[in-house]
């Protein structure tokens, strides 16, 4: 897994968290790619200089025995394809990836990010999306300045979890208020599947993440309940 530079809580099943794999998982820390860094807008992160210690960290992984590749971040599926073409392992960098398949089956699919602000077209055309379907994206996200994606964002060690853990689920509401006819949902952020039983029993829906995706499907252990 090619991992942020971060400290804040990863509560269990948080994907960047070893215990929330059946199989063992290697990590590589890239210095200095602090999550307010990534998550920003297609432009922000084409234009910083992260590239080539994102490479060099996949590299490592292979070197290290990595058989299959992933991110602690979804919005790195804006450089799936680069990453992809630079290590001879097959990568899946984000449950965006899950959207094509999922579109093809549904008139529309929600999407929760930790930031539906930066979370553009340009990300969802990486991850697959068909322009012309792009409409039938929904993205909701948490309040910028709340308890989970101010502390993610700002990278701080501590959080006050029970707030944390409600700021996601209002956003699953709010989703919910705004689209009722949805059925599915995909989890943008690497450290929402934690709150997927409790946003599949608050909205009904099939609640989706990376560890979803065929390539991670295999690896990963019981989700929490």
């Amino acid at each position: 897994m090619l991992m942020l530079d971060t400290r804040f809580p990863r509560v269990p099943g948080d994907l960047g968290r070893a215990d929330s794999f059946a199989a063992p998982l290697l990590q590589e820390v890239v210095a200095g790619a602090w999550p307010a860094t990534v998550v920003a807008s297609a432009e922000s992160l084409r234009a910083s200089t992260l590239r080539p210690a994102l490479l060099q960290a996949l590299r490592q992984l292979c070197e290290r025995g990595a058989s299959v590749l992933t991110t602690s971040c979804g919005f790195m599926v804006l450089l799936q394809q680069e990453l992809q073409a630079a290590v001879p392992v097959p990568l899946a960098s984000s449950a965006l990836l899950l959207l094509p398949a999922l579109l093809a089956q549904q008139q529309r699919v929600g999407v929760l990010t930790i930031d539906a602000g930066a979370l553009g077209p340009a990300h969802l055309l990486a991850a697959g999306v068909p322009p012309a379907r792009l409409g039938d994206v929904l993205v909701e996200g948490p309040q910028r300045d709340g308890e989970f994606a101010a502390t993610i964002l700002a990278n701080r060690p501590q959080w006050d979890a029970a707030r944390a853990a409600a700021d996601v689920l209002g956003a699953a509401r709010a989703l919910r208020q705004r689209a009722p006819d949805l059925s599915s949902v995909v989890l943008e952020c690497t450290n929402m599947p934690p709150y997927a039983a409790a946003i599949e029993a608050s909205t009904g829906w099939r609640v989706l993440s990376l560890r979803d995706h065929p390539l991670l499907a295999p690896h990963m252990a019981e989700r929490p309940a």
